[in-house]
């Protein structure tokens, strides 16, 4: 019997495997098609493993219901450290160590504030009728600024997800201006190959590419569908995200 936890950040939700302490699980890529099928295994956007680290408090993996892995997960780093936290392994602030780096992460009451790192400086394509921006947040990512959000994402979605212009794919954002401190988005994620509730590091690229292109200032208060986040960009060109992170239940399954 395995043990997992399933958290959730704004209604993007993970299973966590815990293996701090050593291997649980050999075949991840494996165990994530599987277990977050919605039908058939637990369900999740994706499959969180929290190991030991060499250079870092702790590290994250996340592996992806296509099996693939991601470079970083916004969403999923604050569940990986509000599991930490509440399992004693970190106290406060600390840093995990990703595929896309060593990230810095801190409790602010009840929220977990991330430092996202400096995102990659924009472009723009122009692709399937939409102007298109590029940044990479920790996964790469296509900013799309709409006037209206009632479309249909999952068909659209797709051709610019798989563009040439995007050689690793990229996370597809549809944003809303609201007024110059709040957008609303809704994301398209590879990997998932569907829209999410919320994406943290598209939270991060739809503010940055808002503000760098004039439509918003630096402090930026993101709508998901799921929940909101703070992002606030720094002189210096860092990121930061805040936001929840909820433990909804332990469990076992068998494998």
């Amino acid at each position: 019997m395995i043990r997992f936890t399933k958290l959730h950040g704004n209604g993007n939700d993970f299973i966590l495997i815990d293996e701090y302490n050593g291997e649980v699980i050999p075949d991840k890529p494996g165990f994530a098609a599987t277990y977050c099928d919605r039908r058939f295994g637990i369900g999740a956007d994706g499959v969180l493993f929290l190991t030991n680290s060499d250079c870092a408090d702790l590290r994250m993996q996340l592996f992806q219901p296509d099996r693939s892995e991601a470079e970083m997960c916004g969403n999923g780093i604050r569940c990986l450290v509000r599991y930490a936290i509440d399992e004693g392994y970190i106290a406060g602030a600390s840093a995990v160590e990703t595929l896309a780096g060593i990230i810095e992460v801190d409790l602010d009451a009840e929220w977990i504030k991330v430092n996202m790192g400096t995102p990659a400086a924009c472009g723009i394509e122009h692709l399937e009728g939409y102007e298109v921006y590029s940044t990479n947040t920790g996964v790469p990512h296509a900013v799309i600024f709409v006037d209206d959000l009632e479309i249909a994402i999952d068909e659209i979605a797709p051709a610019i997800r798989y563009a040439p212009v995007f050689p690793k794919g990229a996370n597809v954002n549809f944003v809303k201006v609201k007024n110059a401190s709040e957008i609303t988005i809704r994301t398209y994620e590879r990997g998932v190959e569907g829209e999410t509730l919320s994406c943290g590091t598209g939270a991060v690229a739809s503010a940055y590419v808002a503000h760098r292109s004039g439509k918003t200032g630096d402090r930026v208060v993101v709508h998901t569908v799921g929940g909101s986040l703070r992002i606030s960009l720094a002189a210096d060109g860092e990121a930061f995200m805040e936001g929840a992170a909820v433990r909804v239940f332990d469990g076992t399954v068998e494998i």
